[in-house]
Order: structure tokens, then C-alpha cells, then sequence
């Protein structure tokens, strides 16, 4: 399956020539019952949970400290900026601003303080995530194999080297010559892709974290150069960037929990295959959609985990450039709202969807944006 390409081609309007690299940067079956526990974990065991939170996941820690190098270590000058007319970009950025406004209103429209520059250049990077979402979740998903997901890394790889395919790439191609990206997170995202294809269990946290970092994570990793780390921030450019990731992370586990019921409906169990364990639990009570003791307090734990992430992520937003902190601290607060939603739902995210209302939605925002006026402080390491 391809994703959806615009009624006409951009090659008539691109001049963009070979881009030059610097020494410097150069989601099934019907599962089979898994051996269960009989009684839940009991405190101590319960802890474990969080101390998986902090380690055993050290295999994302080199690939985080390759990209916040290579993004600190390059300029605009390494590159040849590509050609293309003007009118032609102002439309390429229009889409995309089109785009985010319609199926990201909350984050858009926190993005509206920004500089006109890094609002372009966000509205680009979200385009291409959701473009590659679509691949795997869009309506043409029961089509998706490696040979389409290798075609998009292929067409990626093209982006970075000045020769976009259509209109939206073009906007990532300028993107690319503003702003220090580094191709690792969008080739990791597109692994994320392939782990759909091939997986829908996930053995421990430690498979799934992986997961989150390539489907999310690397989000943080894309945005921290466009939006900027702010001048007057103490902390290492490592910190800022983990806290980023930690938020991707924390998204992702929400979007988990909240998808639970319709991700089974696909066969699909995105929780610790442990960790269901630990409760008794397995993927038939998933499928059969029952709401007991033992699942409430599974997913106590499960809620606790995202919210622990999200405590590690806001940490570091207030370090970020002034002007791009408010669509971060209103991603942090409404996904902790969907959260309170499942509670609120009785953990029932079996048959009910937890749902943040448009009034509640648009009382974050100025919530986020008295957030966004606070001061970096030395809170994070």
C-alpha cells in the first residue's frame, strides 16, 4: 500500500541538487493461553514495574546519544539548500499546515506561538509521521508489507538528499535544510512500522518500550532541533533531548491503554505479556472484554508507568525555547486527561474508549500556556 499522493507532481517545479554530507553528521491470530498466576502481585512484586521504567532498556540510551550528536554537531552550511520557487513552498507548508490543523487541533493550534519558521517546519515533520502512520493504520493497512514499508524508506532517503517525490516531501526536503534532523529517528519510526507487520504481542516492557521509542519516541527527537532549546537553560542538550523522548514514550503507552479494546477487535494485545501474567491475566480476558477486580488493578499499574514517564518529560519542557513550550505542556496535559478518563471509566478500556472532551480540551490550553511561561530551572540532570 502507498500512501496518498497529491493529483499532481512537484518534479516540474524542483531545481534541488545531491546533498552533500559534512564528516560532522554525515501492529493477528487468536492467541494461545499463556501460563498465568493465580493471585495478583503482591507491593513489592508491583514495584518492579518502575524499576523497569528506568532500566533494562539501555539498548535505545546509544541511539538517542547518536542522534543528539550528530543534531548538535551540524550546521545549515553542510548542506546544499534546495531550489525550489517560492510559490511553489508557501503551498507544500499550506498542506501541511492544513493537515495538522484538522487532525492535531489541540497541538496546532499550540504551535501558533511559534516563529513562522519552526511552525513550518513542525507542521512538515507531523505530515511525514502521519503519512508513515497511515501506512500500517490507514485504510489500505491490510496491504502493508516490507516491500511497501522499504519503498518509504527508500523515498526518505530521498528527502535527505534533495530529491522529493511530491509536494509534502518538498516541505520535509526545506524542513531538512533549516533545521540540524538526523535521519536515524525517521528510519527508526519506519521500523516501528515493520514491528507491526511482523508482531502484535509483546513478551516484557522491554519489548514494548522499544516499540514506544521507535512509534513515538523518536518524535521527541525530531522536534527538540526545530523547536529549540531555550538560551538560558542550565541543563545538557542529553537532558532536554531525554525528556522529549520520555514524552513520546508516555504518549504512546497512553494511546496503548486507551486503544486496548480496539486493538483486540484487530487481535492485537499491545500490553506485557508478563505483566498480565503477574494478574492472572491473559490475552483471552483481553478478548473477552470483561472487567475484573484483577484487570482494575493491572491497569493501575499500566496508568502509573505512563504517568511516571510524563512526570520524567516535564522535567525538561520548560527548557525548551519559550516560543515552542505550549504545544508540549498541552500534549502533556491532555494525555494525563485521558488517563483520568479510564478511571474515570471504571478501567473499563475493554468496551469504552476513554474520551477527553472538546470543553475539557480547550481548558488545557490556557492551563498549558501559563506552564509554558515558566522558567527552566536546574530540576533535571
Amino acid at each position: 500500500m502507498c500512501p496518498t499522493i497529491l493529483p499532481y507532481s512537484a518534479n516540474s517545479c524542483l531545481r534541488a541538487g545531491n546533498r552533500r554530507f559534512s564528516s560532522k553528521k554525515c501492529r493477528g491470530k487468536l492467541p494461545i493461553r499463556a501460563e498465568v498466576l493465580t493471585v495478583a502481585p503482591k507491593k513489592k512484586e508491583q514495584s518492579k514495574i518502575h524499576e523497569l521504567s528506568v532500566q533494562g532498556i539501555a539498548h535505545t540510551h546509544q541511539r538517542v546519544r547518536e542522534v543528539v550528536w550528530r543534531q548538535t554537531h551540524v550546521t545549515n552550511d553542510c548542506y546544499r539548500k534546495p531550489s525550489f520557487d517560492p510559490m511553489f513552498l508557501d503551498e507544500a507548508y499550506e498542506l501541511c499546515r492544513k493537515i495538522c490543523a484538522e487532525y492535531a487541533k489541540t497541538f496546532y493550534l499550540g504551535t501558533k506561538l511559534m516563529t513562522p519558521e519552526r511552525q513550518k517546519a513542525i507542521w512538515a515533520i507531523y505530515v511525514w509521521c502521519r503519512r508513515t502512520d497511515e501506512l500500517v493504520d490507514g485504510p489500505n493497512a491490510d496491504y502493508m508489507n516490507n516491500t511497501v514499508l522499504d519503498g518509504w524508506e527508500e523515498r526518505l532517503e530521498d528527502i535527505f538528499n534533495c530529491r522529493p517525490y511530491d509536494i509534502l516531501d518538498s516541505a520535509l526536503t526545506d524542513t531538512i535544510s533549516n533545521f540540524p534532523l538526523d535521519i536515524k529517528p525517521f528510519k527508526d519510526m519506519i521500523e516501528g512500522m515493520r514491528m507491526d507487520t511482523r508482531k502484535s504481542r509483546y513478551a516484557n516492557f522491554q519489548e514494548l518500550y522499544m516499540y514506544c521509542y521507535c512509534v513515538a519516541g523518536t518524535v521527541g527527537l525530531m522536534s527538540v532541533p526545530v523547536m529549540g532549546i531555550a538560551p538560558e537553560s542550565p541543563v545538557s542538550a542529553q537532558s532536554v533531548y531525554n525528556s522529549a523522548l520520555h514524552l513520546g514514550i508516555g504518549n504512546q503507552l497512553t494511546n496503548i491503554l486507551r486503544d486496548v479494546g480496539e486493538d483486540a477487535l484487530r487481535g492485537r494485545v499491545y500490553l506485557p505479556q508478563d505483566e498480565l501474567a503477574q494478574y492472572g491475566l491473559c490475552d483471552e480476558d483481553v478478548f473477552s472484554r470483561k472487567i475484573t477486580n484483577q484487570w482494575r488493578e493491572f491497569m493501575k499499574e499500566q496508568i502509573s508507568r505512563a504517568r511516571f514517564y510524563f512526570n520524567l518529560a516535564e522535567e525538561g519542557a520548560s527548557h525548551l525555547n519559550k516560543a515552542s513550550r505550549w504545544p508540549v505542556w498541552s500534549s502533556l496535559i491532555l494525555y494525563r486527561k485521558i488517563l483520568d478518563a479510564i478511571e474515570e471509566n471504571d478501567y473499563d478500556n475493554l468496551t469504552k474508549r476513554a474520551y477527553v472532551g472538546r470543553a475539557k480540551k480547550l481548558v488545557t490550553l490556557p492551563v498549558s500556556y501559563a506552564r509554558a511561561l515558566s522558567v527552566p530551572s536546574l530540576a533535571i540532570q
